[in-house]
Order: C-alpha cells, then sequence, then structure tokens
C-alpha cells in the first residue's frame, strides 16, 4: 500500500479561538435582532414622534432602574464587539503585510473605543 502526502503537515491545536467568535458573533446577534425589535415595538406604541417621546424611548425607567439605558448600552456593546470581530477577521484575512493588518487593527480599535465613549457620553447625560 503506497501512502502518499499531500499538502503540509499541520499541526492543530486546541485554542477554539475560531469557536469561540462564531459563537459571540451569534450572541452578539441575537442582542441587536432582539434590541431592534424593542426598538420597533416601541416606535409603533410612541404615538406622536417627537423630541420628548424619542428621549423616553431610551430612558425610560423599570423600579429605578435606567432600563432604556441600560439596553441600549448592552445593545452598542454588542454591535461594537460584533463589529471588532469581523473587521479584525477581514483584516486577518485579507491584508498580508504584518504591520499594515496591525495598523488596521489598532485604527479600528481605536474607532471602537472611541464609539462607545461618544455613544456613553450622550445617551448617559440625556
Amino acid at each position: 500500500m503506497d501512502q502518499q502526502s499531500y499538502g503540509h503537515k499541520r499541526l492543530v491545536v486546541g485554542a477554539h479561538y475560531g469557536t469561540m467568535d462564531f459563537i459571540a458573533q451569534r450572541i452578539t446577534g441575537v442582542i441587536m435582532a432582539v434590541y431592534t425589535i424593542v426598538l420597533l415595538l416601541g416606535f409603533l406604541f410612541m404615538g406622536e414622534l417627537n423630541y420628548e417621546n424619542w428621549r423616553n424611548l431610551f430612558t425610560f425607567t423599570c423600579l429605578g432602574l435606567p432600563v432604556g439605558q441600560m439596553l441600549a448600552t448592552v445593545a452598542f456593546l454588542a454591535v461594537a464587539w460584533h463589529a471588532w470581530i469581523g473587521m479584525r477577521d477581514i483584516w486577518m484575512d485579507y491584508v498580508r503585510s504584518a504591520g499594515l493588518r496591525l495598523l488596521l487593527q489598532v485604527l479600528t480599535v481605536l474607532w471602537l473605543v472611541g464609539t462607545i465613549a461618544f455613544f456613553a457620553k450622550i445617551l448617559w447625560s440625556l
């Protein structure tokens, strides 16, 4: 029996980074979908579209807790995490130069941190 070797022999490690990213993408996707439904229901039952009703959509409270702001924050953090995983994978798959890939990843992180800070400043100052 003649055994042929095809391709490179690779060491398969058990870190499962791809699995965790896959699960994180699905969880963040579900969070975004649920929050989208909550917002759509809020729009449907809002009545008149004005600033006060729009503000109340994000600042409603329940038992003294700022539920609207907490839900919006969780949804926005899910968007940022989802975007980070997607963009990181794009940079890793399509940018061959390690230096350029690192630069793009750092710029992506800075942009995402900046948007989270801007979001928090606006939402939590309502």
